[in-house]
């Protein structure tokens, strides 16, 4: 079997961070062999995907505030955080040389990520399509693209993570759901950190994961460095990736007032207008079911704990019509509540429009 090349590039630049895999993608030819990259960036950043509009999802002054660049890659997905806590891995091949079904394909990247989590002690396992999990909590997920001649898959091996300014850096519609975002990054996210109660040695891990890389692959393994051409044209990338020509195109997937904490669940903000005032309503779902839930506006709903009483009644309950509209008249039958101009209806109206606000691929 030809080996796989590895390229363990180290710590590089932000943007050079991203567009390296480009690069190598782009000279891919008939005498390039697959390739994996190791990489991190030395300083922090925020890549969004192929697909979206840039000031839809990302709060565009903060990071500049921040001194924070923003990047778009050529590999779908959502907007994310980035810093040096994360190494890059990043599969460039050729695509005889990877499953054609996206599934498998997935699978077969993500299985040396597992193995090398597990070989420090961390329960790892494979969520399909693309996420890894443990014991429920996400660390880790994956995306594919076809660049150039090449098929193109990328992740990371998770050190550590910034929740704090992963849920700071995103556009969202309140103040609230930004609360609700940062709570549920650390409810349902996970790192190597967290697990074992230090940072483990970045060498170290690398040099399992390329090893099980090589078991799985079934391929040994040879450590180059990039060649000329891919340089330039990873050079070419960098200052595309940079541009604001490339980095605000429309035409994208619009944000869709939902984000995508893992596969299971989703934290979603709506409104409703009722007669009564405007009800906002942010609720974590999991499985289909309402998580979490706040309710907010300028609406009026007596006693003062009623609020409270209805989310925490809401709790648990499929995101369905019938079982939100059973379950507030179920509220309004137990509690001598005053709701002028709000009825059982515009409750479940309010909360059946977080429904209209996920992916329609979800």
């Amino acid at each position: 079997m030809e080996p796989i090349r590895v390229l363990d590039i180290g710590l590089v630049p932000p943007v050079r961070s991203q567009a390296i895999y480009h690069g190598v993608a782009y000279a891919l030819g008939p005498g390039t062999p697959d390739t994996v990259i190791l990489v991190g960036p030395t300083d922090p950043y925020v890549c969004i995907g192929y697909h979206q509009e840039l000031e839809k999802e990302v709060d565009v002054d903060y990071c500049r505030q921040a001194g924070l660049p923003i990047y778009r890659r050529e590999v779908g997905g959502g907007a994310v955080y980035l810093d040096r806590g994360q190494v890059f891995t990043q599969w460039i091949f050729h695509r005889p040389a990877l499953p054609a079904a996206l599934e498998e394909r997935f699978a077969l990247y993500v299985q040396p990520l597992v193995e090398t989590y597990q070989g420090l002690g961390i329960p790892a396992n494979h969520r399909p399509v693309n996420d890894i999990h443990v014991q429920g909590k996400k660390i880790g997920g994956t995306g594919a693209a076809q660049i150039g001649e090449a098929e193109v898959v990328v992740g990371s091996l998770m050190f550590d993570f910034n929740f704090d300014l992963m849920a700071r850096v995103l556009k969202v519609p309140s103040e609230k759901m930004r609360d609700k975002i940062f709570q549920s990054l650390n409810e349902y996210m996970t790192t190597m950190t967290r697990q074992l109660g230090h940072t483990p040695d970045y060498a170290a891990v690398k040099r399992e994961y390329v090893r099980h890389v090589v078991q799985v692959l079934g391929r040994p393994a040879e450590y180059a460095d990039p060649t000329p051409a891919e340089l330039a044209a990873t050079a070419e990338i960098e200052a595309r990736l940079a541009s604001d020509e490339w980095l605000y195109q429309k035409g994208g997937l619009r944000q869709t007032g939902a984000v995508k904490i893992h596969a299971d669940v989703y934290l979603l903000e709506a409104t409703y207008k009722s007669p009564g005032g405007l009800i906002r309503a942010t609720a974590r779902l999991r499985d289909g079911r309402i998580d979490d839930l706040s309710l907010s506006g300028d609406f009026t709903l007596l006693p003062a704990f009623a609020v409270g009483a209805l989310e925490q009644a809401l709790r648990g309950v499929a995101l369905e019509g019938g079982a939100v509209r059973a379950r507030v008249a179920e509220f309004y039958r137990s509690l001598p509540v005053q709701s002028p101009g709000v009825g059982v209806e515009d409750w479940v109206s309010a909360v059946m429009a977080i429904k209209g606000q996920m992916p329609v691929s979800s």
